[in-house]
């Protein structure tokens, strides 16, 4: 059997042209973005596209981010709005994407789409897919590189551990500088929050000038991470313990936990960028040492804490 780890490749000009040939075959690659690695398909491909959906076991109800190069590129598929002006000239690119409508003419698959009459867009800054991106004549539909419902990859390793010789060729950007993934708003109508991320509520207010409210019911599915179990290590998780048996191990945060075998510090500083970057990481360690649950201790629920607890709550969702 192949050595799963001789599909990473590093993003150098021979292997770039390497990945786009394969986008333009109609395969599927694993790809770094800023947030969490991708699993990558030309997105105006049903063939394409119907790949992503299978590796990932997706629901077909549940839509795809499309990642574009540029605004230009853009406004080719999908009717931008004030709203979007604004944030766009502020935060991208960047980890945020915007639910805008399709336009008529888009060539954006259906199935990528989910056959909604909307599409999750985004502008990812990563160096690595922006550099495919360029040498592109299509934008890349490209979900989290994870098995539906499971955690999301921060590293090239994840993604080639999580599919093996199912997927062929991965670009190794180093490690996601995020580790969580992007902000996902909804300017179809009244500016709604429908997953938090490292871009916070607080900021986008401020660059719109207008309250925006946090989307809560998911009985109608706009977007990726609205699925009420979602980002799950395969095991229990239990948010805001104080206490946890010796066979449990224990996500902690901040400098008052002592250093013990089943404890796993997201950041021993306390910072919140820290510990959302180390959250993936740390959870699939837990998985690979086979405990048998996880408990987390109470995580600040501010700035990109919000997202960290979002993502939590899904994962303990059961």
């Amino acid at each position: 059997m192949k050595n799963i780890y001789l599909n990473i490749y590093k993003p150098n000009l021979f292997n770039l042209k390497k990945a786009k040939k394969n986008i333009e075959y109609n395969n599927v690659i694993g790809i770094p973005t800023e947030t969490v690695y991708g699993l990558a398909g030309n997105a105006y491909s049903n063939k394409a596209v119907k790949k992503i959906f299978s590796l990932k076991k997706r629901p077909a109800f549940n839509p795809l981010i499309i990642h574009f190069k540029n605004l230009n590129d853009l406004k080719k598929d999908v009717i931008i709005n004030e709203d979007f002006i604004k944030l766009y000239k502020t935060l991208c690119p960047g980890p945020i994407t915007f639910i805008l409508k399709k336009k008529k003419k888009s060539k954006i698959s259906k199935i990528a789409t989910a056959k909604k009459n909307t599409v999750a867009i985004r502008i990812p800054k990563h160096n690595v897919i922006r550099n495919l991106l360029n040498n592109l004549n299509c934008p890349l539909a490209a979900p989290s590189a994870n098995i539906a419902s499971k955690l999301s990859p921060t590293s090239a390793e994840d993604v080639v551990e999580e599919f093996g010789n199912k997927i062929k060729f991965v670009l190794d950007g180093g490690r996601c500088s995020i580790g969580l993934e992007s902000t996902i708003i909804d300017l179809t109508e009244k500016p709604k929050i429908l997953r938090p991320g490292s871009i916070t509520i607080e900021k986008i207010q401020k660059i719109i000038k207008k309250k925006i409210f946090v989307k809560k019911n998911t009985k109608f599915i706009k977007s990726p991470g609205q699925l009420r179990l979602h980002y799950s290590p395969g095991i229990p998780v239990k948010m805001n313990k104080k206490t946890v048996n010796k066979n449990q191990a224990f996500i902690v945060f901040g400098k008052k936990f002592k250093v013990k075998k089943n404890y796993f510090n997201l950041s021993k500083n306390g910072n919140l960028k820290e510990a959302a970057n180390n959250l993936y990481r740390i959870m699939r360690k837990i998985k690979k040492r086979n405990f048998k649950s996880i408990a987390v201790t109470k995580i600040p629920n501010k700035g990109i804490g919000s997202a960290i607890n979002d993502r939590l709550k899904k994962a303990s969702t059961s």
